[in-house]
């Protein structure tokens, strides 16, 4: 077992490893900006480390965190989720400074992170994805032969990166034209690649996604699903499981396909396998190769520590666990709660949190790095606090998800909290069969 983690990370997802650390007795290293000073994964590591001012570039450093790792003797480094966490560089760079990177090899994070490249090794390993291109367009006349094949409306996706940047969607050739040359502008802008790929454009989906443990002795599971879709500009909202409107049966071949699609990248630590799914049909659409935002839906639905999952297996160890052993009990919903005003289109809300009073009592878990009198920078990521509540069965989940949110006191700044009473209050979330196109339907 490792000895000390640096964690390549900031906020609430840094705060939630040092908490893991501490229960295997590994010592923990943060790293910080000077804005992120009076950060609260910085006051619970056992050392610190300055990696320069307040811009998100300096958690992307990569040789500034090598060097934190070294001068503070860590034997291995914990990503997080964003930044370097699916950086297949960042992976290799610490196997040659012998420092072991917590997830899946170079190898694997490649082969996932070029969505061209996964598609064509999930149709050869039998996993369903979309109609669409085998590789990336070679360009508009490629594109439109594709297109036609297929039928309109068609999709245009970054083939070396994800989150919504590099995403088009049209539903003519002339509409066609403008969306591949903005879609591969904005691909070339965040992710250095301008190649994008086509498939078949899914109109009323949900997004499924399925977590996996996979460890170096050849053993792979699947910890059930999370339902996703209630997201905004392809950022998730809302994530609950179990999916409200899968059966067994689809269960069973969904974790199938993931263990599939884990096993044909070689794939060690922990993953999420994200499908599209349709009228009882599911498509492959991605691989996160790292932590998710959205695990602790899995871990209070299950019982089991991802994080410790993640460490252990990084270290060399058996999974302690096959697919038989694992029980899913209950009901799970969580909420990210953003620093964002939802009614003038999520606009970010950066600023000083005069009163931050989180909600408590049974099923309720609140993973964050907030307190009151904090100043949320305005250079990352908007989430201030994820509240994931747990209930014997859906109905209970949702009336315990309006009793905390209820008593969520957060003052100096605008949140995502009145648009989740909303949401609570409607209909369509309530039956379940809500799509991705849920968030959009509820402003019309």
């Amino acid at each position: 077992m490792f000895q000390k983690i640096l964690i390549a990370n900031r906020g609430e997802i840094a705060l939630r490893i040092i908490r893991a650390c501490r229960e295997l007795g590994i010592k923990t290293v943060a790293v910080y900006t000077e804005v992120d000073r009076d950060s609260l994964h910085v006051r619970y590591a056992d050392e610190d480390v300055c990696i320069g001012p307040g811009t998100a570039d300096a958690y992307r450093n990569a040789p500034q965190i090598i060097s934190a790792a070294e001068i503070t003797d860590a034997d291995a480094i914990h990503p997080g989720y964003g930044f370097l966490a699916e950086n297949a560089d960042f992976a290799e760079i610490c196997e040659q400074c012998r420092i072991k990177f917590i997830g899946p090899s170079a190898k694997a994070i490649r082969m996932m992170g070029d969505k061209a490249a996964a598609r064509k090794a999930m149709m050869k390993a039998g996993v369903p994805v979309t109609p669409g291109s085998k590789d990336a367009v070679s360009g508009l006349e490629e594109a439109i032969q594709v297109a036609h094949e297929i039928g309109y409306p068609v999709m245009l996706k970054a083939a070396a990166g994800g989150g919504g940047r590099g995403m088009r969607v049209a539903h003519t050739d002339v509409a066609l034209a403008g969306a591949l040359a903005t879609a591969q502008a904005e691909a070339r802008a965040a992710f250095g690649s301008g190649e994008v790929y086509l498939e078949k454009l899914v109109m009323r989906p949900k997004h499924v996604e399925i977590q996996i443990l996979a460890d170096s002795h050849g053993r792979v599971i699947h910890l059930g699903e999370r339902d996703c879709s209630i997201q905004r500009r392809h950022q998730k909202l809302v994530e609950e499981s179990p999916c409200p409107t899968l059966d067994d049966k689809l269960r069973r071949d969904m974790g199938a396909a993931a263990i599939k699609a884990a096993r044909a990248a070689r794939y060690e630590g922990a993953g999420t396998v994200e499908f599209l799914l349709e009228d009882r049909k599911f498509y492959f659409m991605e691989m996160n190769t790292r932590i998710q935002v959205e695990h602790p839906v899995t871990e209070e639905l299950t019982g089991i520590d991802l994080i410790k999952e993640q460490i252990r297996i990084a270290s060399g160890e058996k999974l302690g666990y096959r697919q038989k052993d694992i029980e899913f009990r209950g009901h799970v919903i969580e909420f990210r709660i953003n620093a964002e005003d939802p009614d003038y289109n999520f606009a970010p809300n950066p600023g000083k949190l005069t009163t931050f009073h989180v909600p408590g009592g049974p099923g309720v878990r609140i993973d964050s790095h907030a307190y009151s009198e904090y100043v949320i920078p305005p250079h990352y990521d908007s989430m201030i606090a994820k509240l994931i509540v747990k209930g014997k069965n859906r109905a209970e989940a949702v009336r315990r998800a309006n009793r905390a949110l209820d008593e969520f006191v957060v003052e100096g700044i605008r949140t995502t909290i009145p648009f989740f009473l909303k949401i609570l209050r409607n209909e369509r979330f309530l039956s379940g069969d809500y799509t991705t196109a849920f968030v959009e339907e509820f402003y019309e």
